[in-house]
């Protein structure tokens, strides 16, 4: 929740290192050395996911593992390290696979599975490369081969087909229809915004109102890593920021949310969450066959910019890819038609009937 003494991305870093804590009452004691060492240079959500991920390896490691069957999790010694082998993870990536956790069941795909093992390599590779343990059994697990998938995005039709129905709410359910009025501006603003400029939901939420400058036409915005960066918008963009703007002259925020740009029904600042069901309960109605998320509408403004400029490393700053192949990856079937259609560009000879 946001204060008036730190701002929205402040205080997530706040209530994520105080949900970090929690979590470490559960981990082994030397855990706390693990993140102690990264604190300087992971994001307070990435040591949240490893809290996570490391959770479940040694709870794993004590069902599964007879030796350790009656040590309590919080009582394992970092020499349990030196002691779990290439096997013991192997055949946790096999449990990963499908498994019950609070009488619930949790399945992973591939890309869970080689998140988990990730977590488990960075752990074992801090405490290795820092001579706490004499091997890593984790460096000699073979990483998931991802298989790649089809990139979902919006065509240009049906773009217009998602603002116009969240602009008119005509197919929408007759409890929703009571709370459009009072909700359309902003769902347009939000959805113009990140089909407009490609911004992350999580950049997008956290958003003030004095990020905006209308003059130059640009938002600052917190960047995934946690810097600051400028991202520019057009007219589109412009005219609907405006419009909700001056509608949103009319609420009170509640105390402490006074320069959040998106508020919620509760007058407070709206969340991740807020924002992806807003997406699937419009997307449903235009693509019910497509699955559309915040970063599928991330996708479609990467794929319009490239199309348009048919440059990679321009899209790749303007989406905030610290890596140029991690947007080539996403794009390659674009790149490859483009390099089809120019593949008569040059001429190697002049055709006979060229005159001289």
């Amino acid at each position: 929740m946001a204060t008036n003494k730190h701002n929205y991305h402040d205080q997530l870093n706040i209530d994520n290192n105080r949900k970090l804590r929690s979590m470490l009452k559960d981990l082994p004691d030397f855990c706390m050395t693990f993140f102690r060492g990264i604190d300087n240079h992971t994001a307070s959500r990435t040591k949240i996911a490893y809290a996570y991920d490391l959770g479940i390896f040694f709870n794993f490691i004590k069902n599964n593992n007879p030796e350790f069957k009656d040590i309590d999790v919080k009582d394992f010694n970092i020499d349990i390290l030196d002691k779990i082998t290439v096997t013991d993870i192997e055949e946790y990536m096999d449990y990963l696979k499908v498994y019950s956790k609070n009488d619930s069941e949790h399945i992973n795909g591939e890309r869970g599975i080689k998140r988990k093992l990730s977590s488990l390599r960075t752990f074992y590779n801090y405490f290795f490369n820092n001579q706490f343990i004499k091997d890593n059994p984790a460096a000699k697990v073979h990483v998931p081969k991802l298989h790649d998938h089809e990139i979902i995005r919006l065509d240009v039709d049906e773009v217009a087909d998602l603002l116009d129905e969240v602009e008119s709410g005509n197919n929408l359910t007759a409890k929703q229809k009571k709370y459009h009025e009072k909700t359309k501006y902003r769902d347009i603003a939000i959805l113009t915004l990140l089909l407009g400029t490609g911004m992350r939901v999580s950049e997008c939420v956290g958003i003030d109102i004095s990020d905006i400058d209308f003059k130059h036409t640009g938002i600052k915005i917190r960047r995934k890593g946690g810097y600051e960066a400028v991202v520019y918008f057009g007219d589109e963009v412009e005219k609907a920021l405006r419009d909700y703007l001056e509608f949103r002259e009319k609420i009170i925020p509640v105390e402490g949310h006074e320069d959040a740009l998106f508020l919620s029904m509760q007058n407070k600042r709206m969340g991740v969450r807020s924002v992806e069901k807003l997406v699937k309960k419009y997307a449903s109605i235009v693509t019910p066959l497509k699955h559309i998320t915040p970063h599928k509408l991330r996708s479609t403004y990467g794929t319009s910019l490239y199309k348009e400029t048919g440059d990679i490393y321009l899209v790749a700053e303007v989406l905030g890819h610290k890596d140029v192949n991690t947007t080539r990856k996403h794009y390659a079937a674009i790149e490859d038609e483009r390099k089809w259609k120019a593949r008569n560009a040059v001429k190697l000879r002049e055709d006979d009937n060229d005159e001289n």
